[in-house]
């Protein structure tokens, strides 16, 4: 029987395809099989760093989704609540190979696939006893009306059970049907949180003003016990009620892959708040993570282990 769940983490997996050449996906011939989700990677990554996790979602009963079980499940996953869907596909990703650092592009087959059909009857047996925190996305309640009413009744029912909660907002406005949509859903869900985790564009976005101060003053305004915004190759913006700066980027040597990064951040922001680390330290971690995961090709396979990060943080010590 597995233990009981540190962290608690929903949404939705796909079968990755990243393209072994450059050049437009119409042209590639050969890719290599990965896995891919927002919400996947931050589970993988804090399972690396021993915690316990648990991972709510559907895959198809298909050869990709017991390919993503099996991958979670070789990550050390909590498995019990991912759930296989005889009815819907696993959702699938095709991602360019990029040359220069520059963002890849991605084609998505997901529309109707089974974590998209993720609801409340997923979660019926779910308990949060001996659960510490949970994570949540803007990627769920972007995929169907019921993956977005199990957004806020996983927020609901983690705040009632006292865990701490964390938000990312993850855009990806062509899922929405408006920007106002988007916008409104998002912020809502972020209120619910107890860290809010945007890019600086996306706080731009979502609340309409432009400084990290003054976005994370928005939602420190919303209840907000704390707000990290990523700040690419500059770092990080820390915003609570006691303390607020920016924390240095961290250099790499070549980019080669961008996708992941923010999900790395996560990771290194979760795992050091668990670990009773200031918000600083939060921020920091996040920043070595994230520059850990552009430097490989995949969207977490640059996530380290316990002595991996030992190693970070001792070579590049806070400031």
């Amino acid at each position: 029987m597995p233990l009981s769940p540190d962290i608690l983490t929903f949404g939705e997996a796909m079968s990755l395809f990243i393209a072994e050449t450059p050049g437009d996906l119409a042209e590639v011939e050969r890719f290599q099989r990965r896995i891919a989700g927002a919400d996947t990677n931050v589970a993988i990554g804090l399972a690396r760093l021993a915690f316990q996790v648990a991972w709510i979602s559907r895959v198809g009963d298909d050869s990709f989704g017991r390919f993503i079980r099996r991958t979670l499940e070789g990550e050390g996953l909590d498995c019990r609540h991912l759930r296989t869907d005889p009815d819907h596909p696993t959702g699938l990703v095709f991602k360019e190979r990029a040359e220069h650092g520059e963002d890849p592009k991605v084609e998505y087959l997901r529309r109707g696939s089974a974590a998209s059909h993720l609801g409340l009857d997923d979660v019926r047996d779910l308990t949060f006893q001996g659960v510490r925190h949970l994570h949540a996305t803007g990627l769920p309640p972007a995929l169907s009306p019921s993956t977005r009413e199990l957004a806020f009744h996983m927020l609901e029912q983690a705040r009632r059970a006292g865990l701490t909660i964390t938000f990312d907002p993850n855009l990806r406005p062509t899922l929405w049907d408006s920007e106002s949509d988007m916008r409104d859903t998002l912020n809502a869900l972020a209120a619910r949180a107890d860290w809010v985790l945007p890019g600086l564009a996306e706080g731009q976005r979502l609340t309409g003003l432009d400084s990290p101060h003054d976005i994370a003053g928005h939602y420190l305004d919303q209840g907000a016990t704390g707000v990290i915004i990523k700040l690419g190759p500059e770092g990080s913006y820390v915003r609570t009620q006691q303390d607020t700066g920016t924390v240095s980027g961290v250099s790499v040597a070549r980019v080669v892959d961008t996708v992941g990064a923010g999900d790395g951040f996560a990771v290194g922001v979760i795992s050091a708040l668990l670990d009773g680390l200031s918000p600083r330290h939060a921020a920091h971690r996040g920043n070595l993570i994230g520059a850990e995961q552009v430097q490989v090709v995949g969207d977490m396979e640059g996530l380290p282990d316990r002595a991996r990060l030992r190693d970070l943080e001792a070579a590049h010590p806070l400031a």
